[in-house]
């Protein structure tokens, strides 16, 4: 019986010890799922001239507790092109945690994408990681006639890479996800 029961610790600490070192690397001891980091802000700020049209999304209790918020500094100018850059942030961290950085430094385990329901309005990603793969952190968006409706952008963790260029597709998990409801003037 007492054989048994070593043999039983032993399992549960090989198990253990398996599950805590396989999301581990030698350059960082995070403890999480699949990577994923706490982000409780999206900022999308996109830049033609002088025109700066900031997207940003807060929810600085985490999933579950409060809803967040989104806010949207003006509307997007039609027939315009913008120059658009995206950043997460751990803003219950002091000082404040930028994800950002870490989502470009390892580039190809992430990706963000962009989807939209306004009609004429493109989102490219103009930036890539070191395989060449995109990578979705810079954009360029452009608009064509007033209309209104969304703009999502996704962060997915271990995508597969190459992909399709949809998050639907390109399996991972999600690491954020946010929606926000635009509108493009004359």
């Amino acid at each position: 019986m007492k054989n048994l029961n070593t043999i039983k610790l032993l399992a549960v600490l090989f198990i253990s010890t398996i599950t805590l070192s396989s999301c581990s690397d030698s350059h960082d001891d995070h403890d999480h799922e699949h990577g994923e980091e706490l982000i409780t802000t999206v900022t999308y700020t996109l830049t033609s001239g002088n025109d700066v049209v900031t997207l940003t999304f807060k929810d600085l209790d985490g999933e579950g507790g409060l809803d967040g918020t989104t806010t949207i500094s003006g509307p997007l100018k039609a027939n315009t092109t913008y120059t658009g850059a995206v950043s997460f942030l751990n803003e219950t961290e002091s000082p404040t945690e930028n994800i950002t950085e870490e989502v470009i430094a390892e580039g190809d385990e992430h990706e963000v994408f962009y989807t939209t329901t306004v009609s004429g309005l493109t989102i490219s990603k103009t930036d890539d990681d070191k395989n060449g793969d995109p990578l979705g952190i810079e954009t360029s968006l452009t608009t064509s006639n007033a209309a209104t409706g969304t703009i999502t952008i996704v962060l997915i963790h271990e995508p597969l890479k190459p992909n399709n260029g949809t998050s639907t597709s390109a399996g991972g998990s999600t690491d954020a996800e946010v929606t926000f409801a635009v509108q493009i003037t004359q």
